[in-house]
């Protein structure tokens, strides 16, 4: 059984993903009878070559992209080779671990909402610093480089690749290798990216392609801060493939194949830049420069970047929630004049019928990704096949989507909510998988020999031995996948064909219209949602072993 879950995970992951790829080729070459292109054609892509704004949208997925890749693994990095094995390193990681479970909509929300013109920012310094009455004529959010696409990608993929170092710190022995480096007269800060650093990013390679992937692809948070003109690529495909005339399908199509290759060929480009600094690298670690002057620079900010990164998030999220309750709110005031219930009362019906939808889809998949990622683990998944579940992650959710919505309209199952399950847990079971591995692996193996010994066999020492003594692992990994689905925007939007919606398809929805009352009650409520599985899920262990103090934290 164990060994059919694993193939069943694995062909979960691969199927929609080659089977959406399959689904994009035919619209892309003018192929698709159900809208009337019986005949293979160059039509669809002579569309999107002839399009003013593909080279200045070509231009911001690949900047953006690997701006926000870069800085993220430059800070992740940073932080952890100026802090760990210090307490202040217990207290960053504890401190960014939870932005985990905040959608990306809704860190996107809150940071528009601090550094907009308008924002907590400008009302601070305002008018005793800037001499500002009313909100500067300033494009901030929105602007055409992308600058504020790029801080709100990094405030969300610096925790997630943290998580990943994490992971891979004691595979790579950081804490003996920073010894010797030290010992030998270098820098915390330099021994740490000379002796460790090289073995950390062999292992964390994979979830790095992923973040460069997703961050050139991604289409929620690029709506909420990206440039409009022109918009990045993803954003266009979105466009041209919910567009009121359904031939804009087959230019949309081509459009995906195209952002598909971009991503491809930007891979490529890094995993070369890999080869080239490792050389450059192997010099200048033989070089003999010890850095110590340098720890008085880098591990200050080390400790600003993760401050920061804290801040912004946690102001932004509190900026959302006040706007959510604010009456009358003029600027420059820090504070609303007044609080009032009425947005939320307004919105309650809603809200209701939004959270019932994406509570059901997110239980359904999270649970469905937790049985498979269990049988993975136990027949054993390790290697090719665990480096499977990036799959998803590396593939852009654009090049792949518009093709298996396509599927889902000839098979009849668009626009329902088991179909949006199905296309969620495509994305959850990788986070699943990622977030229980090393639990899984780490577990004492001779608590089941002991009780392989009294008689036990393999499924009751894997029931009623290993999972109870992994119950807080499989809590949390639950709600990662939960937070996952919840922030899910593509594919509800294009699975669910506009009859199913969620709170994060709403929030989204909103982002247009300036309402930042009505935004802030949605983006709040998209906030809340995982971060209340999250609590349970640290709640329920304690609970359930609140008289059995081998199995607490501490």
């Amino acid at each position: 059984m164990a060994r059919a879950g694993l193939w069943a995970a694995l062909t979960l992951l691969a199927l929609p993903v080659l089977a959406g790829l399959a689904g994009v080729i035919g619209p892309a070459f003018g192929y698709l009878p159900a809208l009337g292109g019986v005949a293979w054609s160059l039509e669809p892509w002579r569309g999107v070559l002839g399009w003013p704004g593909l080279g200045a949208a070509v231009r911001l997925s690949v900047v953006t992209g690997l701006l926000a890749t870069g800085i993220s693994l430059a800070l992740t990095l940073l932080i952890v080779a100026a802090w760990q094995g210090t307490r202040s390193f217990l207290w960053i990681t504890r401190t960014l671990a939870p932005l985990l479970s905040l959608p990306h909509a809704a860190a996107a929300f809150g940071l528009a909402f601090l550094i907009a013109p308008s924002g907590w920012i400008a009302r601070g310094l305002s008018p005793w610093a800037t001499g500002w009455e009313r909100p500067p004529d300033l494009l901030i959010v929105n602007d055409p480089w992308g600058l504020a696409l790029v801080a709100g990608l990094v405030v969300k993929e610096v925790p997630f690749l943290l998580l990943m170092v994490l992971a891979a710190l004691p595979q790579s022995d950081s804490l003996r290798a920073q010894l010797v480096a030290r010992s030998l007269g270098y820098g915390r800060v330099m021994g740490w990216m000379k002796a460790v650093a090289p073995r950390v990013y062999v292992q964390i390679r994979l979830p790095v392609y992923a973040v460069l992937a997703y961050s050139m692809s991604v289409v929620d948070v690029a709506l909420i801060l990206g440039p409009t003109r022109p918009k990045v690529l993803a954003v266009q495909i979105l466009e041209w493939m919910t567009h009121p005339d359904l031939s804009m399908r087959f230019q949309a199509a081509a459009a995906a194949l195209l952002q598909l290759g971009l991503v491809v060929a930007v891979l490529v480009l890094w995993r070369l830049g890999e080869s080239a600094l490792a050389r450059r690298g192997a010099v200048w670690a033989a070089g003999g420069a010890r850095g110590v002057g340098a720890d008085a620079v880098l591990r200050p900010l080390g400790a600003g970047a993760a401050l920061g990164i804290g801040l912004a998030v946690g102001l932004g999220l509190a900026g959302l929630l006040l706007w959510s309750f604010a009456g009358l709110w003029q600027f420059p005031a820090a504070l609303p004049e007044s609080l009032s219930l009425r947005i939320w009362s307004g919105q309650m019906g809603a809200l209701q019928r939004r959270l019932w939808d994406s509570a059901l889809i997110a239980l359904g998949a999270t649970g469905i990704a937790l049985a498979l990622c269990i049988a993975a683990l136990q027949a054993g998944a390790r290697g090719r096949s665990a480096g499977l579940i990036y799959l998803p992650l590396i593939v852009p959710q654009i090049a792949f989507l518009p093709g298996l919505a396509t599927f889902a309209l000839v098979l009849g199952v668009d626009g329902t909510r088991w179909a949006v399950m199905g296309a969620h847990l495509v994305f959850v079971l990788p986070y699943v998988f990622l977030a229980l591995a090393d639990p899984w692996r780490a577990w004492d193996s001779r608590a089941g020999l002991v009780a392989a010994g009294l008689g036990a066999g393999p499924a009751r020492v894997l029931w009623a031995v290993r999972l109870p003594m992994l119950a807080r692992a499989l809590c949390v990994a639950f709600a990662v996948g939960f937070a996952t689905s919840v922030a899910q925007y593509l594919p509800t939007l294009l699975i669910g064909a506009g009859r199913v919606s969620t709170v994060t398809t709403e929030a989204v929805a909103l982002a247009a219209s300036g309402n930042r009352r009505l935004i802030g009650v949605w983006a709040v409520v998209q906030m809340a949602l995982p971060m209340a599985v999250f609590v349970l899920a640290l709640l329920l262990p304690a609970w359930l072993f609140r008289h059995r103090q081998g199995m607490r934290i501490g």
